[in-house]
């Protein structure tokens, strides 16, 4: 069939002119022209990856091929909107599945991580006793703070800088744990709180001269908490 270029009247293919405004049927003169449905169409197949293009490639691959069909000629791009809703259906397709891959995996992947900074801080809790003890040792006192466990900036060891510890360990936080070390005459305690409660870690710890670091699950842990199993 055969579109007239003024009327949009469907016309036999081997017609001449229109048979309602007698338009003729022969293609326009001149550059046909792109339309601008098909390059929207291809541009957003380009970029099935995210779901709102796709259904706009899929949208517009089908406004333009229509518009192309009743335009007599005088637009292209039939092959550009072909190929934006073939990009917009695999998309469509495809991106469903990749949500549901993630929405399996992520909370995995956040478990894992969670675990191993859980790990992460008990192991630091045990550095730090380690370190507490031989800083006792060596000074003849409990260090005041985690500062004086850490390295000291010159390269030389004293009771401000003992260099028992890692700077990032002296600094307080480790791997999406909070350290809190505190002095009680001759008695000391290291709390080890997750950053983000849920995210960097779901278990809180405490550790003392006993050496026993002991674990809550909702509340920061203390000397009555019970022991880590």
């Amino acid at each position: 069939m055969k579109y007239c270029p003024q009327c949009q009247q469907e016309n036999p293919d081997e017609a001449g002119f229109c048979q309602k405004c007698g338009a003729s049927l022969s293609a326009p003169a001149g550059q046909p022209e792109k339309s601008g449905l098909a390059i929207a169409s291809l541009i957003c197949g380009i970029f099935f990856f995210v779901l709102p293009s796709a259904l706009l490639a899929v949208v517009f691959g089908h406004l333009s091929r229509s518009d192309i069909r009743r335009s007599g000629g005088r637009k292209t791009g039939g092959g550009m909107a072909t190929a934006g809703l073939v990009l917009g259906y695999a998309g469509v397709m495809v991106i469903p599945l990749v949500l549901i891959i993630a929405a399996i995996a992520i909370p995995n992947l956040l478990r894992a991580r969670m675990a191993a900074n859980e790990a992460s801080a008990v192991g630091s809790l045990r550095v730090i006793n380690t370190a507490v003890v031989t800083y006792t040792a060596k000074y003849g006192s409990l260090p005041p703070s985690l500062v004086v466990l850490g390295p000291p900036p010159n390269g030389s060891e004293s009771a401000n800088a003992a260099d028992l510890i890692d700077s990032v360990l002296a600094s307080g936080t480790k791997s999406g744990y909070v350290f809190v070390y505190q002095v009680h005459g001759t008695e000391y305690g290291v709390m080890a709180n997750p950053a983000t409660q849920g995210t960097t870690g779901t278990r809180y710890f405490f550790l003392d001269q006993t050496g026993v670091v002991r674990v809550e699950t909702s509340h920061p842990a203390s000397a009555e908490s019970p022991p880590i199993q």
